[in-house]
């Protein structure tokens, strides 16, 4: 676990639940020990405590993007609010924002039913301008948002937002109260031992090699040993591009964090920042930033990182991180100087319309759930409830999403995938730096 970041050393000893070796059998399979497999693991036992339910997971709990993002649990789904308004139309894009509220909600209600130690916090959120042309576009999205009937969505001008947050760069803020900032790797355990005490088995260190699928069974080949299981759910997310039956559905996106020593009171006084809130800036590549439980300064965000076919080693970018820690006395001028004490990065999956999917994979034996858009905590956890009513074949509201069991435009195969992400990536910098000024 070396290298992946700070929330590891802060979450204290892990010990990895043993491999799967030898033969198993399950009712349901779930590939991937993340928020979303793991959220369902624990909904499918509390609804069903009868079923077997067997999560397999190629590392540790929380490996991927789980145990490697900011920790924000907001409202956000998919990119934005416009795009998902311009895919899917109005009314959508309602429904999938009071979706958001309540699954932020939602992570603060299983926080306190099973007791998760997560250094959660209710701090809010700002989307904050950093230039004009970021003013204009936060105003339209508050426009369309009030448009749609969304409440507790408020425009902070110039003075408001540096009162809560004080930045030269700032000119105004979407502010929004809706938003839970938490330790993703304390959580992520939380839910593992959530679901381990509802009686679901997890091995971890045991990656799916094959799945073999028949009229009667999913067999789940790893490399010490073989589960056989009725019903299948995959939930890898960023890693789905490994696996065959969702291949082509989503493509990995690397961002990247690095993460100050802990700010004395003299550098924060010039900044203020004492409600804490999460922030995000209005760029198509966003800059988000948060202070952790001991005052340090996490940025993220900025370039991503595409990778080609297979490969999922782009965890390092000395460039991005670079820019990264540039951009933070840019932002926070007393704050120029500071160590740099944590670098890391890490996956999230993007699919071609930039809005999360999930489903059924031919007939109703397979589930899949994927498109977090760097955006999952919230998304995740709730999630789990979709899956759990797909895998027990119910209708029910939430099956009735229109995200749910939509038709995902594939990703081309490679090289086009890699070109095509290259060329999403170039024109979303190209039109940031003409925005930013």
């Amino acid at each position: 676990m070396q290298g992946i970041g700070y929330w590891w050393q802060t979450a204290g000893p892990y010990t990895p639940n043993p491999p799967l070796v030898g033969e198993e059998t399950a009712d349901v399979a779930i590939v991937g020990a993340g928020f979303t497999g793991l959220s369902a693991a624990l909904h499918l036992k509390e609804a069903e405590p009868g079923l077997r339910v067997v999560v397999l997971e190629r590392a540790f709990v929380g490996y991927g993007a789980s145990g490697r993002n900011a920790g924000f649990a907001m409202t956000l789904f998919g990119l934005t609010l416009s795009l998902t308004a311009l895919r899917f139309g109005g009314q959508a894009a309602a429904e999938a924002h009071h979706y958001m509220e309540r699954a932020v909600d939602y992570v603060g209600e299983r926080i306190a039913r099973h007791g998760i130690a997560c250094d959660a916090e209710r701090t809010g959120f700002l989307r904050v301008a950093t230039s004009a042309a970021y003013v204009r576009r936060i105003q339209k999205e508050i426009e369309r948002a009030h448009r749609l009937g969304l409440e507790g969505i408020e425009w902070l001008d110039e003075a408001a937002v540096r009162e809560q947050v004080n930045s030269p760069l700032y000119r105004g803020a979407w502010w929004e109260p809706r938003c839970i900032l938490l330790n993703p790797v304390k959580y992520v355990r939380g839910l593992k031992q959530a679901a381990e005490a509802a009686g679901a088995v997890i091995h971890e260190q045991t990656p799916v090699a094959r799945i073999e699928r028949d009229a009667a069974w999913f067999t789940l080949r790893t490399p010490q040993g073989v589960l056989r299981a009725r019903k299948l759910v995959l939930a890898a997310n960023a890693y789905s591009h490994l696996l065959p039956l969702v291949r082509r559905k989503q493509v990995p996106a690397f961002t990247y964090i690095v993460l100050t020593e802990p700010l004395d009171p003299e550098r924060l006084a010039p900044i203020g920042w004492r409600n804490r809130q999460g922030i995000e800036d209005a760029r198509n590549l966003v800059h988000y930033y948060r202070l952790t439980p001991d005052n340090r300064l996490l940025m993220g965000g900025g370039d991503v990182g595409v990778p080609f076919g297979s490969r999922m080693d782009l965890d390092e970018n000395p460039r991005i991180f670079h820019e990264l820690e540039a951009y933070i006395p840019r932002v926070f001028p007393s704050l120029r100087g500071v160590r740099i004490d944590h670098r890391w990065g890490g996956p999230v999956s993007v699919t071609v319309d930039m809005a999360p999917a999930l489903g059924y994979l031919g007939d109703r034996r397979a589930v899949y759930a994927l498109g977090c858009i760097g955006h999952g905590v919230a998304l995740t956890t709730m999630n789990g409830q979709i899956v759990r009513d797909l895998i027990l074949e119910r209708r029910t509201e939430l099956t009735d999403l229109f995200f749910v069991n939509r038709r995902v435009l594939p990703w081309p195969p490679e090289p086009i995938r890699f070109a095509v992400g290259h060329l999403i990536r170039g024109y979303m910098r190209l039109e940031d730096r003409l925005l930013d000024r």
